[in-house]
């Protein structure tokens, strides 16, 4: 999880074990919740990393048939005396979620002792490079640098989240994980960000999506990732699912890398989406029957069996559809309000039909013999 870091004082490593399979965000989950409120608001995990004195915490999780073990490393820059009772916290857990656990200390590294003979020998050659350079100048540059970007970030909601300060105004947002994500978006021209900073979903984020016509969600390419945006879609509605490059955080992307992933989405929000077009003439049938069956179907999340003379057979909740299709036979046609999965595809092969028809398809293997079709690639929405 992205957020502001301060510089790195230790590095405290911690084991544990855990008696049942979880995966790496149930593990971060227990180490926020579980340790919140335990040593006081100024020793809560959030509010440091919100305070930069707190960085990201890895956690490597290694499972087998019925336990997960694993390490979690946590960057501090305070005191050694606020690691020690952040490490003695997290080894008071024991449980994650409805299992048993045991966290262990390892180590508190010292990482400026490790670093101190390279930044001195680093520092020499800054140094004579830079000998003809005045302080004065250096200081207005970086007066300078700073201030471009420090003007156009703003804070949003009681936990002082970051943002860019045309977030406000916007009719949408985009949300990313941490402060230098904002700060890289910004270096982009997209001046309506907002950093959700944890994997816990602040409250007021919840209600500011609700404000806004578009929710577009740019989260980091890594594993990390995927679990913050699994916990963000599961408590607010996302239009617009987009990760940076595999492995690489939002905040390394250069500036053209990130308007080459967010220029079609702002471009579609701006002008509105283009009319879908039938993409084959030999799909007009097909494309006529959608067309027909569309406007009683989308946004109920149902979907819809017609026989071969597109006489409905059934009409159920798409929850319920692959069960219904083991019951039934005569079936040609299915529509649906919602995406092709390898789990409906098999189920409909097994039924007979002959042409499955959905918003999305998801990739797919054994497709073979089916017509497959979504209602933009028939002309229709």
């Amino acid at each position: 999880m992205s957020g502001k870091s301060g510089i790195v004082k230790y590095h405290v490593k911690l084991s544990y074990e855990v008696d049942g399979l979880v995966e790496r965000a149930d593990i971060i989950g227990a180490i926020f919740g579980q340790t919140e409120g335990l040593l006081g608001p100024e020793m809560n995990l959030n509010e440091l990393q919100r305070v930069s004195k707190v960085g990201r915490i890895e956690v490597n999780a290694k499972s087998t048939s019925n336990t997960t073990a694993g390490d979690a490393l946590i960057p501090m820059s305070t005191d050694i005396d606020t690691c020690a009772l952040i490490a003695a916290g997290i080894e008071s857990i024991d449980k994650v979620g409805p299992f048993d656990c045991k966290f262990k200390l390892e180590a508190i590294d010292d990482v400026r002792a490790a670093k101190k003979e390279d930044i001195v020998r680093r520092a020499k050659e800054i140094k004579q490079k830079w000998a003809t350079k005045t302080v004065s100048e250096g200081e207005s540059m970086l007066n300078d640098v700073h201030q471009g970007d420090a003007g156009k970030l703003s804070t949003y909601g009681p936990s002082k989240l970051t943002c860019s300060s045309g977030m406000f105004d916007s009719n949408w947002v985009i949300l990313v994980e941490g402060r230098a994500d904002v700060i890289n978006l910004l270096r982009a021209g997209y001046d309506n960000a907002l950093a959700i900073e944890g994997a816990k979903i602040d409250e007021s984020i919840k209600e500011l999506c609700n404000s806004k016509d578009t929710v577009v969600a740019f989260i980091d390419g890594d594993r990390a990732g995927g679990f913050i945006l699994k916990e963000l879609k599961s408590v607010v509605t996302i239009d617009y699912e987009l990760r940076a490059d595999t492995d690489t955080e939002v905040e390394e992307l250069t500036p053209q890398r990130i308007d080459e992933i967010l220029r079609p989405i702002a471009d579609e929000i701006k002008h509105g989406k283009p009319a879908p077009e039938l993409k084959s003439a030999d799909d007009k049938p097909v494309a006529e029957l959608a067309a027909k069956v569309f406007p009683n179907l989308n946004e109920t999340l149902e979907a819809v069996a017609l026989d071969s003379d597109k006489n409905e057979i059934f009409k159920v909740p798409i929850s319920e559809v692959v069960s219904k299709l083991s019951s039934q036979s005569g079936i040609k046609y299915l529509l649906l309000d919602g995406i092709i999965t390898q789990r409906l595809l098999e189920g409909a092969k097994n039924a007979g039909v002959e042409c499955v028809i959905g918003h999305r398809i998801a990739k797919l293997s054994n497709s073979e013999g089916m017509t497959l079709k979504t209602f933009g690639d028939l002309g229709v929405s």
